[in-house]
């Protein structure tokens, strides 16, 4: 059985989550989602998520495709891959936080997880950050 991991933050569940949620699928068995908890988020995006760690979890459990949705550690954001062993870690085609560590993390670890980067979905529409911008100006008229 082939585990894929994926990580965000997924504070709006939108098409290109469930398109990146479908291609990590693709390469396996089992998809294991894990979520930024809400200091993690803050910290890498520079602002707090709209919706908490935990409403952001329910959302992503909910996805049919997704097998297991975890929270991550906010002290160390390597010890989920440890406990999870994942056979491939999929990543954002945008994903830029926690990436410049993760080869030799997971060779601390001993695994021999393969690192796959996938292909974005209209990022021109579907992007988390242009979908808040979007709902700031409609809330602002």
């Amino acid at each position: 059985m082939t585990k894929v991991m994926v990580f965000g933050t997924y504070d709006f569940v939108h098409p290109g989550h469930l398109h990146f949620f479908a291609q990590a699928k693709a390469h396996g068995d089992e998809l294991i989602v894990v979520i930024a908890r809400d200091k993690t988020a803050e910290k890498t995006k520079g602002a707090t998520p709209v919706f908490s760690e935990h409403e952001r979890l329910v959302m992503v459990q909910s996805v049919r495709i997704v097998d297991k949705a975890v929270l991550g550690y906010p002290d160390d954001v390597y010890r989920i891959v440890k406990e999870e062993q994942p056979d491939i870690i999929c990543l954002g085609y945008d994903q830029s936080h926690f990436v410049d560590k993760l080869e030799s993390k997971l060779e601390e670890f001993g695994l021999k997880t393969t690192i796959l980067h996938l292909e974005p979905y209209l990022p021109e529409r579907y992007k988390s950050s242009k979908i808040r911008e979007a709902l700031a100006k409609a809330v602002a008229r």
